[in-house]
């Protein structure tokens, strides 16, 4: 257990000496810890809950950044038309962005790997037909089959969740696949198979663990497109409705006050899901140059 345990850290202590190599990619993951951290302790740090109505005021309603509301406290970024903070809403809204990303990108990532899996193991008539399925959906754009499949399950987090991930379940099958088909054919895979094993656990056991450094890559830009995704869905009117917070929905918010001057109720919060979803793409681009096993060291 102990040389188990000396061999782990010794991959992580390897994996950090190639991730830190990149300075930005170090920067974008700092970013993502104090976002997450920020997200996390919203409700210590702001100085109101944004989506409780008992503590909304109209009389501090689009309020320039740094003016200070009848609450007594001051408005850093600002106010919206119902009198929010946008400070407060910006980190409320991270939380649920956040929440939503990881789990419609783990949703996926279940799904497409299970699905990638099986059809590179059995092969046959099952890999085309889920294949050419596959390749259906990825011919088509994320955000249709997202679009679509809001207006058939409706609004609300669940649905909004499951919705994201059917619609990008296939990138991460195509990547399952792929990397399975390639151990498919090996000795070791061949030896597993000439054993009275049950076939999930050749799956589970062989398979998966040689496809998880990709999915892994394709995982972190999964997060990324979901929030983006999201925000999307939101900005449009078919996400999250208005009584949950939103990144999406406070640029909705805040977009008709742009041609009047009001640029901080949309602004900031479209900075704040420009800089996570870039800081994501930025971490994920590193782990994928980290665990490619063709670079040159």
């Amino acid at each position: 257990m102990s040389l188990a345990l000396e061999t782990r850290w010794s991959r992580l202590a390897n994996f950090w000496a190639d991730y830190r190599q990149s300075r930005v990619a170090v920067v974008a993951l700092a970013v993502i810890a104090m976002v997450i951290l920020a997200a996390v302790l919203s409700p210590l740090i702001t100085p109101q809950d944004p989506y409780n109505q008992a503590t909304l005021d109209l009389a501090a309603a689009r309020l320039m950044p740094g003016e200070i509301g009848p609450g007594g406290y001051v408005h850093w970024l600002g106010t919206d038309a119902a009198g929010r903070d946008i400070f407060s809403a910006i980190l409320y809204g991270l939380r649920t962005s956040l929440l939503v990303g990881v789990l419609a990108g783990t949703l996926a990532l279940m799904l497409g790997g299970v699905v990638g899996l099986l059809a590179a193991y059995y092969g046959g008539r099952l890999e085309a037909v889920i294949m050419r399925v596959i390749d259906l959906q990825l011919s088509l754009p994320a955000i249709l089959l997202a679009l679509v499949l809001v207006a058939l399950l409706g609004q609300g987090l669940p649905q909004l969740v499951a919705a994201l991930a059917l619609a990008q379940y296939a990138y991460f099958a195509r990547t399952a696949h792929g990397a399975a088909s390639a151990e498919r054919n090996k000795d070791y895979i061949e030896a597993a198979l000439s054993t009275p094993l049950p076939a999930m656990r050749v799956l589970f056991r062989h398979l998966l663990p040689n496809a998880l450094p990709p999915l892994i890559v394709v995982a972190t830009v999964q997060v990324a497109n979901s929030i983006a995704l999201e925000a999307t869905l939101s900005f449009l009117g078919l996400g999250l409705p208005l009584t949950q917070p939103s990144l999406g929905s406070l640029i909705s918010n805040g977009f008709q006050f742009l041609l009047s001057g009001r640029y901080w109720i949309s602004i900031y919060p479209g900075i704040a899901l420009m800089l996570t979803v870039v800081a994501i793409n930025l971490v994920g681009d590193q782990v994928r140059y980290v665990l490619n096993p063709r670079r040159s060291r």
